[in-house]
């Protein structure tokens, strides 16, 4: 028997068994058979536990993202073990470098459930193949591509036990507030994020996070078919908004946004309409594309008090502004601009159970992920030609994808 099957991975282990052979040997001349002594022959060998390691980027405070050398996590029972191949860069984790600790649990405020502080593992926006199950889970197998819903949640306050777990009054998200992250090479999370991807790539899968966002607000919305949609900004959450309701049917969609090259990459997405801030009175360019009636949904995707009081005007009497943005700041509403027309404002956070239709939309060709990709970078790489460049270039990126191994 080959030296490595029986747990002997070393010249030092190769030699602690030889030794122990020839004891053994020994103790038979010697008819050594004292009770409780079995033959050493027989003694299984316990190599030493070998604790495996890995690179991951890890956040520490603003401007400070360091590549580390960390423990490799464990698979436990009900878990997956999945080796990342790629994790795209989100304005969340943008924000985090350039003003944080926000999401990421601050030094003396620990996570409720991960009860970790920064440093802290980002990314979030990733997928890989499955490389270890744990124990109970026997419905996926080793070699697997998967995309992993990134939440951490109690599974006990009222949002989860309503099907809401993603307002979880504890909220946390893997890559943002411990429990790993997908910048690094492997992550564990519990069989019930895992989303088989199929016959996806797992670049294609590193989309499907956002994506998954710009659906579950397009599906809270209830927009149809002949409806009109107004998506407010182009950046990377307007686009994926765009794309899906384009994907989803939608008949005619206008994206206001003043950037030349984002301008483009929503004609790219589905926009039937593009209306320049800048330049246009976005009041009256919408009542004529929409015949004085104005639209019945629209998103606010920028985060802007302006673009948010334009977003409520440009919905019709009884229609819905479904705000996906998340604020830096409290927001302005002037009230009157919602009750003498009946619009209804609806937040819209994240997603939750609309992971499978969102890889369905891709599968099907509905949705073409790579037109969102802009970029695909090396660990080693990640500050530099990775955050740096969206901070420096945000207009021309939408997705830098990271490959952490």
């Amino acid at each position: 028997m080959p030296l490595q099957e029986v747990g002997i991975c070393s010249q030092t282990g190769a030699r602690a068994l030889i030794l122990l052979l020839r004891s053994a040997e020994t103790d038979r001349q010697k008819g050594f058979r004292a009770k409780g002594h079995p033959s050493p022959c027989r003694r299984k060998i316990h190599p030493p536990t070998r604790k495996l390691r890995m690179k991951a980027a890890r956040f520490y405070g603003p401007g400070d993202i360091r590549i580390d050398d960390v423990q490799e996590p464990a698979t436990r029972p009900g878990t997956v073990k999945v080796e990342v191949e790629w994790c795209g860069i989100c304005g969340t984790d943008l924000h985090e470098y350039l003003e944080g600790p926000i999401f990421a649990p601050a030094k003396g405020r620990p996570h409720p459930l991960t009860g970790e502080t920064v440093p802290i593992t980002l990314g979030h926006e990733f997928a890989g193949v499955v490389r270890e199950l744990g124990d109970g889970v026997g419905d996926l197998r080793v070699g697997d591509r998967v995309v992993v819903e990134p939440y951490v949640v109690c599974g006990r306050c009222d949002p989860c036990l309503r099907g809401m777990y993603n307002v979880c009054q504890s909220l946390g998200f893997v890559g943002l507030s411990g429990g790993g992250g997908g910048f690094s090479q492997f992550v564990v999370a519990e069989r019930r994020w895992i989303h088989p991807l199929g016959e996806l790539g797992t670049d294609v899968g590193a989309l499907i996070e956002p994506l998954a966002v710009a659906y579950h607000a397009v599906r809270l919305s209830g927009v149809r078919s002949a409806d009109t949609a107004i998506v407010f900004g182009a950046g990377p959450i307007g686009l994926v908004t765009t794309a899906v309701l384009r994907a989803v049917g939608t008949e005619s969609i206008i994206v206001v946004e003043p950037a030349d090259v984002r301008k483009a990459k929503a004609v790219m997405a589905g926009a039937h309409h593009i209306l320049d801030p800048t330049t246009t009175d976005i009041a009256t360019a919408v009542s004529e594309l929409t015949k004085g009636r104005n639209a019945d949904v629209t998103f606010e995707c920028a985060g802007i008090d302006a673009v948010l009081k334009s977003a409520i005007l440009s919905t019709r009497a009884g229609g819905t502004c479904v705000n996906v943005a998340i604020w830096g700041h409290e927001a302005k509403v002037a009230l009157n601009d919602l009750v003498f027309r009946e619009v209804k404002v609806l937040g819209s956070l994240a997603y939750a159970n609309d992971h499978p239709a969102t890889i369905s939309l891709v599968a099907s060709g509905r949705v073409d992920p790579y037109q969102f990709i802009t970029g695909r970078i090396g660990l080693d790489d990640i500050v530099t030609s990775g955050f740096d460049e969206l901070v420096d270039n945000k207009e021309e990126n939408v997705k830098i994808l990271v490959r952490p191994h």
